[in-house]
């Protein structure tokens, strides 16, 4: 595609950023729910090894839970995609990574004030730096991961706005076999951490942006890709499940247990074409929903709620004896969801929506600081 190509796409993109799509605020809503789902099996003891389904010897009960909670690397690709679609013909303001910040602070430390208060949690200096620090894990922590990604996405719209289509694709398949083929071939170990894989799918997303095909607009085509991949998603979590139980290895989520996986790569990107070409109307509460759900996942994913959440309150291993377990984890995901949800709409409406007005009021000095202070330093360094 040619320059002029792209400069229509970002004339395109102007419109967009004033309306949020629905169809792709619905898919980040399933997106999260999916996430919830993978914590609800995974961060609560029950795939475990010795847990209670290696434990339950691969029954019916032990697979569909296995299954239940597959998909949660699948989803912070979906999550991580409809970033990249978007903020490839975008641009990073300091007022929307300020909000960014102040989100991500706000529940780190109201959560940590809520556990002191009431004795779930006891005070330590280590305790207290710990959840100053706002970005403390450049490895596999999302939340640390996603705030330093994000300063890189302008300059890696310069890159991708100076490269040409062939370059764009000589590039994603560089990329596509260091991290995809080589992270889920089982000789080989690819050390990743989440900033540099979200730069790959940044990449991705940007391409399906920019250089507009027609196989990109085949919604059966992309929805049959979705149903194949998921399939074989389950058949590999099924027959890792199997090998893990007869050799006491962990390795049921072996093809999509990492982000870069190839099926949770594969399954990701396609459901994100499906619901990018699936036609939704505007509707203010779905969209509403999907402005919340980052909030969500800083809300249960929060460390120090983790494990009060699947040990004491639900207590996902004590349930899974019983014969209710199946409404119990689906009723928990949406309830979670729907609590979490409702607080960050409060919180937006309550809290960020003043914040953000008194940073409009004093943005003008803090930009000047900024900018004096930069240029201090530059000057010192001898950078033009």
């Amino acid at each position: 595609m040619s320059r002029n190509g792209k400069e229509l796409n970002n004339t395109a993109s102007t419109t967009i950023k004033k309306v949020r799509s629905s169809n792709l605020e619905l898919f980040r809503i399933i997106s999260m729910l999916l996430i919830i789902a993978h914590h609800y099996v995974v961060n609560s003891g029950l795939s475990s090894i010795g847990g209670p389904l290696y434990d339950d010897n691969l029954s019916v009960k032990s697979i569909i839970m296995f299954l239940f909670g597959a998909w949660g690397k699948t989803g912070i690709n979906c999550f991580m995609m409809i970033t990249g679609y978007f903020m490839c013909t975008s641009q990073i303001t300091a007022k929307k990574y300020a909000k960014l910040l102040f989100e991500v602070f706000f529940y780190k430390i109201v959560i940590y004030l809520i556990f002191l208060c009431t004795g779930l949690e006891t005070f330590s200096f280590t305790s207290l730096v710990d959840n100053l620090l706002i970005i403390r894990n450049i490895k596999h922590n999302f939340t640390g991961c996603f705030l330093v990604f994000y300063l890189f996405i302008p300059f890696l719209n310069i890159l991708i706005k100076n490269i040409n289509e062939k370059q764009h694709i000589r590039l994603l398949a560089l990329l596509g076999f260091t991290y995809i083929f080589l992270g889920t071939m089982p000789k080989f170990s690819v050390t990743m951490n989440y900033v540099s894989w979200f730069m790959v799918l940044y990449f991705i997303a940007s391409y399906i942006r920019l250089y507009p095909k027609e196989i990109f607009s085949k919604k059966v085509f992309w929805g049959a890709a979705t149903i194949i991949s998921m399939l074989l998603s389950v058949v590999s979590v099924i027959g890792c499940a199997w090998i893990s139980i007869k050799t006491g290895t962990n390795r049921t989520y072996m093809f999509v247990t990492d982000s870069n996986t190839v099926l949770a790569v594969i399954t990701g990107v396609s459901a994100f074409m499906f619901f990018r070409n699936l036609k939704v109307p505007y509707s203010k509460f779905i969209n509403t929903l999907g402005a919340s759900t980052f909030g969500v996942l800083l809300i249960h994913g929060n460390e120090n709620v983790r494990y009060w959440l699947w040990y004491d309150l639900l207590n996902n291993t004590g349930v899974y004896k019983e014969s209710y377990v199946f409404i119990h984890a689906v009723l928990s995901v949406i309830g979670i969801f729907t609590v979490c949800t409702i607080i960050d709409v409060l919180r937006i409406r309550f809290i960020e929506s003043p914040t953000m007005k008194c940073w409009d009021k004093h943005y003008d000095s803090i930009k000047q600081w900024y900018e004096r202070t930069e240029n201090k330093i530059f000057k010192k360094l001898n950078v033009k």
